[in-house]
């Protein structure tokens, strides 16, 4: 049984408001959260969050208010196919 795999997106969201490393974790938490993530890096250091997601179940504003009621700001991002 093959995964189709043509709906996965990579979005890298900036997020501003992060001041450590439980921030990281506070993020992925939220993001986690929402149907259709399927994984969840962030990286204190650059300030990005990446999330590969499948488009049919969630959308990058879905993502950026994940970001946001997590108490931290999404200050834009860009998007890609998965590959």
């Amino acid at each position: 049984m093959s995964t189709d795999v043509s709906k996965d997106q990579l979005a890298l969201i900036r997020v501003d408001g992060m001041h450590c490393h439980k921030c990281e974790k506070a993020i992925v938490k939220s993001l986690s959260a929402l149907p259709g993530v399927f994984e969840v890096e962030v990286d204190f250091n650059s300030g990005q969050a990446s999330v590969l997601f499948d488009r049919s179940q969630v959308a990058v504003p879905q993502l950026m208010d994940a970001v946001n009621e997590a108490g931290y700001q999404a200050t834009g991002f860009s998007q890609r196919e998965a590959v």
